[in-house]
C-alpha cells in the first residue's frame, strides 16, 4: 500500500492539483498509456480499443482552506476550499503546501453562538501581520494535517477521498488483461469545488459510459444516519445520491459482473453528498453513468477511515468492468 500513503500524503487542494498530477502521470506513463491534461487540469489516462468507450474517474483534490489576509496580530484568516465541517475544525492542524504548519483556533464565545467561518483563525506562531506574511501570503493554500496508518483492515488518513480512488484506478491500469474497450482513466480536478473538472473531461472524451469511483458514507457507527453500508461489506455500487440517479443499464451490470466473478458488494444509496457521475451523466446529450465507491467512515476531516478488503473489492470489480463487452 505504499503507493496509496505516497498519493494521500500530496497536498493538493481543489484548484492546486499539480503536484499529485505529477505523481499519477508518472506511475500512468510507467504503465504505458497515453497520458495528457485537459485546460482544467485534470489528468486522462488513455488505452485505445476498437469497442465502447469507457470513462472511469475519480478526483484527484482534496478539501482544503485558503489564506484570506493576515490580521495585526499574526493571525491567519481563511476561506474553505471545498466542504468544511465548520464545528469540527476548532484545534485541528493543518500544513501550507511550503511547509508552514498552524493550528485552527476560534474565538469562542462567537463561534459558540453561531459556527461561521469568520469566527475562526489559523495560530502560525506569528507575532504580528509582517511575521505573519513572512510564512503564509494571501492566496495560499492549506491541507488537514493528518498522517497515515494501517490497523488490521483498516486504513486511516486524510485525503483518502479520493485519493483511494485514484488508487484504485491505477491498480485497475496495472492489472488489467486483455480489453477491446476504448478506455480512459481521468484523475479529475476540482470535484470538492462543485465536480467542476470531470465535466470538462467527459465533454472532451464523450464516452458511451462512465464510472465514477469516489468513497461513499456507512450506516454502522453509532448514531449514524441510516444507509445499507458497512465498512467491509465490499464495493458499493451507486443507486443514486444528490447529484445522479445512475443508469440502470449499468447498475445491473456491475451487479453482474461482481456476482458472476464472486466480488464482495454493497448497494449504495447516498442521500447527502453529490460525486463526478452526475456531471458526467449530464454532459453533452447525456453519459450513460453509475458508480462504484469504496466505504469510508468520518470523511472530509484528517482521519478518514476505509477497508483495505474493500478497496480490493472495488479493483477487482473494476478490472471486471473493463475487460467487459459493453454493447
Amino acid at each position: 500500500m505504499e503507493l496509496l500513503k505516497k498519493l494521500t500524503e500530496v497536498n493538493a487542494p481543489s484548484g492546486r492539483e499539480d503536484d499529485i498530477r505529477d505523481i499519477i502521470a508518472a506511475e500512468a506513463k510507467r504503465l504505458g498509456y497515453e497520458v495528457y491534461e485537459d485546460a482544467l487540469g485534470s489528468l486522462i489516462a488513455h488505452r485505445s480499443g476498437n469497442g465502447k468507450k469507457l470513462m472511469i474517474d475519480a478526483h484527484m483534490d482534496e478539501i482544503g482552506i485558503i489564506a484570506t489576509y493576515a490580521d495585526d496580530k499574526g493571525y491567519i484568516r481563511f476561506g474553505a476550499v471545498g466542504g468544511l465541517e465548520l464545528k469540527e475544525l476548532h484545534k485541528r492542524r493543518v500544513r501550507f503546501s511550503n511547509g508552514t504548519m498552524g493550528i485552527i483556533g476560534a474565538e469562542d464565545e462567537k463561534f459558540e453562538k453561531k459556527a461561521e467561518i469568520s469566527s475562526l483563525y489559523i495560530d502560525i506562531g506569528a507575532k504580528d501581520k509582517a511575521a505573519a506574511e513572512a510564512l503564509v501570503k494571501t492566496g495560499d493554500t492549506a491541507v488537514f494535517d493528518g498522517r497515515y496508518y494501517e490497523q488490521g483492515d483498516v486504513i486511516v488518513s486524510k485525503a483518502l477521498d479520493d485519493r483511494a480512488g485514484c488508487y484504485i484506478l491505477l491498480r485497475v491500469m496495472g492489472e488489467m488483461d486483455k480489453s477491446d474497450n476504448d478506455l480512459y482513466f481521468v484523475f479529475s480536478t476540482q470535484e470538492e469545488l462543485g465536480l467542476r473538472g470531470a465535466r470538462t473531461a467527459a465533454f472532451g472524451i464523450m464516452p458511451d459510459y462512465a464510472i465514477a469511483v469516489d468513497v461513499t458514507d456507512t450506516g454502522d457507527t453509532p448514531s449514524c444516519p441510516v444507509m445499507d453500508v458497512r465498512l467491509g461489506g465490499g464495493a458499493a455500487i451507486k443507486v443514486m445520491d444528490d447529484s445522479v440517479m445512475c443508469d440502470i443499464n449499468v447498475i445491473n451490470t456491475l451487479r453482474e459482473i461482481a456476482e458472476k466473478n464472486g466480488i464482495p458488494h454493497q448497494t449504495e444509496i447516498l442521500a447527502d453528498g453529490g460525486t463526478d457521475a452526475g456531471t458526467i451523466a449530464m454532459t453533452g446529450g447525456g453519459v450513460r453513468a453509475g458508480g462504484v465507491s469504496v466505504p469510508a467512515r468520518y470523511i472530509h476531516s484528517p482521519s478518514e477511515m476505509v477497508s483495505r478488503s474493500d478497496i480490493e473489492s472495488c479493483i477487482r470489480l473494476l478490472r471486471a468492468a473493463c475487460e467487459f463487452n459493453w454493447s
